[in-house]
Order: C-alpha cells, then sequence, then structure tokens
C-alpha cells in the first residue's frame, strides 16, 4: 500500500467523521520538525521520588515495535490502581502491549498484577488470571455486577476483555458469556451508571480503523509514524449492563454512531448538574464531544454549542488525556485536556449550567510550559494538601525527531521521550515548578492515589517501551496540613458508588469530587476520592449526592483518616 507524508506544523480543523482533505494523514500527529536537542526546561521537581524498585514494582512495558514504525506501539498502555484483595491497599494493575495481531503470532508479554503487602508490592499475574495477553491499551474497574468483588474491563487493539472479580484477588474471562463484543482499536474505557438503573455501564473510546500494511513518512522522505488522518476514524461504544450478566452495545440507540472522531481520553461527570451522567472525550485531530444525558437512553453532543470542542482559535487539537475538576473553586467543573506540542494543552474553565466553558489557556499559565511537549495522562491532585486541585502531566512525543537529552533509550525511543511536568494551583493560574523525576522516558498512562497511606497523593505512571514509575509524595511542609479520604459505599447493590459526588465543608473552603468515571488516559483512579483540607482542623460536613440523584449529609467526619460513608447512615 502506498506511503504517506506527515508534514510538520501543519494544522488543520476537520469535522467529526470527514475527510479533512489532507492527503498526507498527517493531523494533529505532527511535532517531527522540532528541535529535540533542547535541554530538559525546568529542573527536577523533589517531591516525588521514585520508588519502584524498592518496592518490588518490576515491569518492563512491550510495545511490539520492530522497526517497522507501527502506529500502535507508540500510543502506549494504561493502568489502574485499586484494592483488588479487599485488604485496604491499592494494588497496581498494569496493561501491557504485544506482538502486533496481525503477524498472527500469539502474544509473549502480559498485563500484570502487582498487590500490596506491607511495604513492598508482590506480582500476582498469573495467579489472579489478569495476564492477560491481548494488545493492551486502556483499563477500567468496578463491581459491574453487584457481587461485592471488583471487576475488570480491559480494552485492547482488537477484542477487548471483561474479567469477573471472584474475590481474594482472583478473576475469570467472562467477556464472551456476557455478549461482550468490541473487536475494533479500544483506547479508553470508563465505567458509569448512565441510566440509573443500579447496574454501571461501560463506555469505550474507539480510536481509527487501523491498517497495519499502511506506511507514512515525515516531510523529509524519512520513514515515521501515521498520525488519526492516516485512517477513517471510529465511533464510540456504550455498552449497556442490563442485569450484570449481560451487556447489549446500544451506542447507536444512544446517539454516539451518528458521529465518528478517533476517541482518546474520556471523563463521566454529571456536567449540567442535572443529577444524570455526561461523558466528555478528548479526540486526535477532531473537535472533542461532550456528550449531554438526556435522561432517556440518548446523549447530544453539546460540546460545541458549550465552548468545549475546540481550542479559543476555533481549532481542534490533538487530544489525549483527560481529567475534569474545580481548579478555581467556584464550585463549577472545568476541564483539562492534553495536547500535541505546538499546540499547548488547553483548559476549559466551567461557566456553569448552559453557559458551558470557555477556553482560559492563554491566561491560566499552562499554555507556553506545554508548547514543546506532548501531554497524555493527566492527574488532578493537591499534592501539597493546601486544598486546591495541582495538575501532572505524562509527556512523549509521537513522531520521530532528534534524540532527546538527558534520555538513555535506544533508538528509535530516545527521539520520542519527554520530561514530565508538575504545575502548581496558585489560585486563579497554575505556575511550573518542575519536572516529575529525572528520567525522560516515553510516558503514558498515570494515575494518583495514597498508595503508602500517609494521607498525600502518590503516582504511577507508564511508559511506553519502559518501565513502571511509583512515585512516592515528599514534599516537604505537606505534613503539617490536613486531608480527608472518602469512599462511598451503598449496601443495596453492594458496591462502591461509581458516580456518587462528594463534596466536603470547612469553615475556609468547599471541595467536591466524583468517584469513579474514567479520566486520564487509558488508566482508572481508585475507587475513593482524597481532599486536602489545608490549615482546616475540623471538617463542618461531608455530603454525597448518590448517583441516583439521593442526597445526604454526614456531620461527624473527622480530619487525616480515611472514612467510608454507607448510604442510608447519613442525614437527608
Amino acid at each position: 500500500m502506498r506511503g504517506k507524508v506527515l508534514l510538520g506544523g501543519l494544522v488543520l480543523i476537520v469535522a467529526c467523521g470527514q475527510d479533512g482533505g489532507d492527503p498526507t494523514g498527517a493531523g494533529a500527529l505532527s511535532d517531527a520538525g522540532r528541535d529535540a536537542g533542547r535541554p530538559n526546561g525546568p529542573a527536577v521537581f523533589e517531591g516525588f521520588t521514585d520508588v519502584a524498585s524498592e518496592r518490588g514494582l518490576v515491569f518492563q512495558h512491550e510495545s511490539g515495535g520492530r522497526g517497522d514504525l507501527r502506529m500502535p506501539e507508540v500510543m502506549g498502555s494504561g493502568l489502574a490502581l485499586f484494592d483488588c484483595d479487599a485488604d485496604g491497599d491499592l494494588d497496581i494493575y498494569l496493561v501491557n502491549g504485544n506482538e502486533h495481531p496481525a503477524d498472527g503470532a500469539e502474544g509473549t508479554s502480559a498485563n500484570a498484577l502487582f498487590l500490596r503487602a506491607g511495604e513492598r508490592y508482590e506480582d500476582a499475574s498469573a495467579a489472579s488470571g489478569l495476564d492477560d495477553r491481548g494488545y493492551g491499551m486502556g483499563v477500567a474497574v468496578g463491581d459491574l455486577d453487584n457481587d461485592g468483588h471488583v471487576d475488570v474491563y480491559v480494552a485492547n487493539l482488537a477484542a477487548d476483555r471483561l474479567f469477573r472479580g471472584l474475590g481474594a484477588a482472583r478473576f475469570e474471562e467472562v467477556g464472551a458469556e456476557r455478549a461482550l463484543d468490541v473487536a475494533h482499536w479500544s483506547s479508553s474505557a470508563a465505567l458509569l451508571d448512565y441510566d440509573r438503573d443500579g447496574f454501571l455501564d461501560v463506555f469505550v473510546t474507539q480510536y481509527v480503523d487501523y491498517d497495519p500494511a499502511e506506511r507514512c513518512f515525515n516531510s523529509a522522505g524519512r520513514p515515521d509514524y501515521c498520525g488519526p488522518l492516516s485512517f477513517a476514524p471510529r465511533s464510540d461504544v456504550l455498552l449497556q449492563n442490563a442485569d450484570g450478566r449481560r451487556f447489549f452495545d446500544v451506542s447507536a440507540a444512544a446517539g454516539l454512531t451518528s458521529v465518528a472522531c478517533a476517541g482518546l481520553g474520556v471523563v463521566c461527570e454529571d456536567f449540567d448538574d442535572d443529577g444524570w451522567v455526561d461523558v466528555y472525550v478528548a479526540n486526535d485531530a477532531y473537535g472533542n464531544q461532550l456528550w449531554t444525558n438526556r435522561r432517556n437512553g440518548t446523549f447530544f453532543d453539546e460540546a460545541l454549542l458549550k465552548g468545549a470542542a475546540m481550542n479559543v482559535s476555533g481549532q481542534p487539537e490533538a487530544g489525549m488525556g483527560v481529567v475534569a475538576g474545580d481548579f478555581d473553586a467556584d464550585g463549577v467543573l472545568d476541564l483539562f485536556v492534553t495536547h500535541l506540542s505546538e499546540e499547548s494543552n488547553t483548559l476549559y474553565r466551567g461557566a456553569g449550567g448552559e453557559r458551558g466553558f470557555r477556553d482560559v489557556t492563554g491566561s491560566s499559565g499552562l499554555g507556553p510550559p506545554s508548547m514543546r511537549s506532548t501531554g497524555f495522562g493527566v492527574v488532578a491532585a493537591d499534592f501539597d494538601l493546601d486544598a486546591d486541585l495541582d495538575l501532572f502531566v505524562a509527556n512523549g512525543r509521537v513522531v520521530l525527531a532528534l534524540p532527546a537529552a538527558g534520555s538513555t533509550l535506544p533508538p528509535p525511543w530516545n527521539e520520542l521521550a519527554e520530561p514530565n511536568h508538575v504545575y502548581r494551583n496558585e489560585g486563579v493560574s497554575f505556575r511550573p515548578v518542575g519536572t516529575l523525576g529525572a528520567e525522560v522516558e516515553v510516558s503514558r498512562g498515570l494515575v494518583a492515589g495514597d498508595v503508602d497511606g500517609d494521607g498525600d497523593p502518590d503516582l504511577v505512571l507508564t511508559n511506553t517501551q519502559g518501565p513502571a514509575r511509583l512515585y512516592e509524595n515528599r514534599v516537604a511542609g505537606a505534613g503539617e496540613r490536613h486531608w480527608l479520604r472518602v469512599r462511598c459505599y451503598d449496601p443495596r447493590l453492594k458496591r462502591d458508588a461509581v458516580g456518587a459526588r462528594v463534596s466536603v465543608v470547612t469553615a475556609l473552603h468547599t471541595q467536591r469530587r466524583t468517584i469513579g468515571g474514567g479520566a486520564g488516559y487509558q488508566s482508572a483512579n481508585p475507587l475513593d476520592v482524597w481532599f486536602g483540607l489545608g490549615e482546616a482542623e475540623r471538617i463542618e460536613r461531608v455530603t454525597v449526592r448518590w448517583p441516583d440523584g439521593r442526597v445526604e449529609s454526614f456531620p461527624d467526619v473527622s480530619v487525616d483518616g480515611a472514612v467510608l460513608l454507607e448510604r442510608g447512615q447519613g442525614h437527608e
């Protein structure tokens, strides 16, 4: 099949599912002309220390790369951070790549499960049944059959897999018997109860109709990785969970198949505050989508109407990772999306209700520092416990350039490597405070959670064709501030209340978070929420809006601890 040419710096405006008129297929993946030999930029942020090796977290991602520059190998894999064995500790599930399915060979690499045991992690991959050997991309976790055990959904380049939790960190594959049939290139997955029937449904972003025989070249005629516009985009998938044992593809009935947009990141939130969960999808080279829940089984894309489809210049960008949070503490959700270099990452500030969003990247302090990096995974977490959400971004290029300064990776990975970034929230803007770790790698998945139980958020990171990293939070002075970790449990459903909105009120701040719902890039954060409380020594109340709309208040919650809030035990 004939090759295609990548044109460095080309910017296109492309509607979902339409031909953008680009004969090169370059799209938004076009950073080949950058100066990759520059210095690493900010100094290394010393608040986090990589302890993966000393904690026993030894994992090497396999991209399947054999020198022919196939597109899937550069997209990387995600991870999940969750309590797999119900012992109160956070375990780590790492999705792996593999031999390319088109080669016909049986995969030799497997996904890996590491169980926390004291201060170390133990590899329990084979015994758990989670050592899937598909070409892995993303993962979502939650109790899909309401039996009290967490299940695992794995999004693959080919057929997706569903693993039913049996308890005691054991799983069995049940996708076929539960009518799960998602066979194309999946990226991220998220769990949500979109129809409020008590069973968690599955939203899967689909990328492109990939042809492994396709070859692409840069403007100098050098072989390079293809961009998303080299292939037809795919529409996303919504799987309705009928009764915990059967899934139905309702994508068409829900309205999702009306467009196709090369989806990557996804986050599920109630953006219009009507009590029904909505879905925001970050698309690569196409406008993003804000699927508003119509409360009748259907969705309507309001991203363009509400200002969250394109940037302030009216251009679509290469959306990879996405996170929602109230970054300016005004009580309204904002959106942050990671992008290709020369585009900058984008902050959409929420105005509330029908007023939608506004691109405030220029005034946020997040624009210029990200212009020369390609962002993928993103985490919003209060690393210094000062009661606001900071940002962490995992970076790594998608097309070849000059070898990156500071990278020790072999070719071609040293041409894709970039440092990862940390941004401190200063109220109305962010300030870059350095890179996350001294390593310069090709980073993709990123999640946050209190893995060591000391009350502040730690980070776990995946790298394409590289090791997993575990960054423990050691921010000086954070121990003098207060915190709270909240888990919400519904005894009627015998599971964590994914989609519950938690608000914490102190004399100094009001903060809110949502349980689960996906975020970042191809990854799953823990099924609890965490709050930095700053100098507040007393919590006035904690309010939970459960997924079906019922609201309860819990007044007697103390600072500096983890609390389980059970439905029916609060005050209405």
